[in-house]
């Protein structure tokens, strides 16, 4: 199944803020993401219609949706912290960050992941 970089936007988004609040609405998903009450209650009747969310007055993430969700939010959190260690500034990093975690493949991803942690265990040996 194929889903879209905006849908997977909302859907981290929707995950960020049911850490924060406890419970989501649509004018909180506007309000963080800076988009029109009409344009987030349109992507919301997709992911609705796609089983991404449950929508009864508030938001939830079905399994499919968290799924997707804490995909795209662990590769914003790693990739943005790989680029300040790098020696990005920490705005670019999340701007950068937030592009390549649409694009980059599994397997690339992985292997990032994968250096950036014996990075860490060589510096704590």
């Amino acid at each position: 199944m194929v889903i879209h970089e905006s849908a997977e936007d909302y859907l981290e988004t929707i995950l960020m803020l049911s850490k924060k609040l406890p419970v989501v609405r649509s004018i909180d998903i506007a309000n963080e993401m800076g988009y029109k009450k009409s344009s987030v209650s349109i992507a919301m009747k997709n992911l609705r219609e796609s089983e991404h969310i449950t929508k009864e007055g508030y938001i939830y993430l079905t399994d499919s949706g968290r799924e997707i969700a804490e995909m795209i939010y662990e590769r914003h959190q790693i990739l943005s912290s790989w680029l300040i260690q790098l020696g990005v500034n920490k705005q670019t990093a999340e701007e950068d960050a937030c592009r390549i975690e649409h694009d980059i493949s599994k397997e690339s991803f992985n292997a990032i992941k994968q250096a950036i942690s014996e990075q860490l265990s060589n510096r704590q040996k």
